[in-house]
This record gives C-alpha cells, sequence and structure tokens, in this order.
C-alpha cells in the first residue's frame, strides 16, 4: 500500500532535518554542463531558491553563477498561490516572506528563467516530487514550460528518495535531479537533458 503525500511529507521533512548534513559535496559542475549543452546563448536566466528548513544549501553554486555573470533570481510568493522569479545581487538584502523564507524586493524585476533549481521535500526515480504542498512550483514551472524551453534541476539528498510518490494531473515532472551522489534523470527525457533535442514532451 502506497502512502498518500501529506504522510509522506511528514516523514520526510522529519527524515531531511535528521540526516541533514551541511558538509554534503555536491557536484554542481554538473549543472553548469547541462547549461552549456542545452542553451547556446550567453546570457543565461537562472532561477534559484535560499535554501531553509534543513533544504540542501546551494549558496556555493549562486556564487559560481554570480562569476559567469549569469542573471540570478528568487522566487517571490504572490497572490493567488502564484509565484515569480526576481533578480537578486548576493550583496542585496532579503525579506521574510509569510512562510518565512527569505525572499528579494518586490521593486526587483521579474524574469522567466531559463534553468531552475527546485528544492524538495522528496524525490522518486520518476522524477516526481514532492514540496510543501502548496502548489507553488507546479503551478510556475507550468507556467513558465509554455513556449518556452526551461530546463528543471530538482536538488535533494539521496536519502531523500522515495520508491513512489502520488501524482496529479497538476504536478510538474522534473527534467532531472541532483543529489550528493549522482545525476537521475529518465531515459526518456535523456536526450533533452543532454541537449541534443530542443523541447521536451509534456503530458
Amino acid at each position: 500500500m502506497h502512502l498518500g503525500k501529506s504522510v509522506l511529507r511528514l516523514k520526510f521533512i522529519k527524515k531531511r532535518k535528521k540526516l541533514y548534513s551541511k558538509h554534503a559535496s555536491f557536484s554542481f559542475g554538473k549543472v553548469f554542463s547541462l547549461i552549456k549543452k542545452n542553451f547556446s546563448k550567453k546570457k543565461i536566466l537562472v532561477g534559484c531558491y535560499f535554501p531553509s528548513n534543513f533544504e540542501v544549501n546551494i549558496l556555493n553554486f549562486l556564487h559560481q553563477v554570480n562569476k559567469k555573470k549569469f542573471t540570478v533570481g528568487l522566487p517571490i510568493i504572490k497572490k493567488n498561490y502564484k509565484m515569480t522569479f526576481r533578480d537578486w545581487n548576493l550583496k542585496e538584502p532579503l525579506y521574510v516572506n509569510k512562510y518565512g523564507i527569505l525572499e528579494p524586493r518586490k521593486e526587483n524585476f521579474s524574469f522567466k528563467p531559463d534553468v531552475i533549481l527546485v528544492p524538495l521535500v522528496a524525490f522518486d526515480r520518476n522524477l516526481n516530487r514532492i514540496g510543501y504542498g502548496k502548489g507553488y512550483y507546479d503551478r510556475a514551472l507550468k507556467q513558465l514550460s509554455v513556449n518556452k524551453k526551461i530546463l528543471t534541476i530538482g536538488i535533494a539528498f539521496s536519502f531523500q528518495e522515495c520508491s513512489f510518490i502520488p501524482t496529479n494531473q497538476y504536478d510538474y515532472k522534473l527534467d532531472c535531479i541532483l543529489t550528493e551522489k549522482k545525476l537521475i534523470y529518465s531515459k526518456t527525457n535523456e536526450n533533452f537533458i543532454f541537449g541534443r533535442r530542443s523541447w521536451p514532451i509534456r503530458m
């Protein structure tokens, strides 16, 4: 019998807190390799997240992106469960939203990222994810992927892998997931994430 999302969410939030390690080494060079293979333009727009609640710390990646002169943005929560990405310079202050997550100023310009690093609570080998249950990322990613090629990369510890995650028509399947051990992707989207075709097939 498979567990429901709410039960899995609570289970893996506790597990992430218990097993979290700030010393885990992630090979973000793989992310830059995917960017190079998928996008020929130089001005890459990257959507990231500011780590909280024992999420994988990607601050080192943010510094690397900044050095490459890519545009970096963080999510901002809006009304009606909507989310947008607004540019952020690492030297700028951040502000706490109603969920206790840090956001850039609402005056910063919004943009549609080419690449998005997605935090998660749990994932399975089919590239499904569980977030915090509000659906912000699912809505945003679906909207961003309309008429635009985007590359979505889940970031998680390997112990966040779940054998099966129940899904519905509102869920958005990621292109790949990076853990401290490996880059996980499916055979059906292998050509896409390694830059050998221009568009993923979304059902």
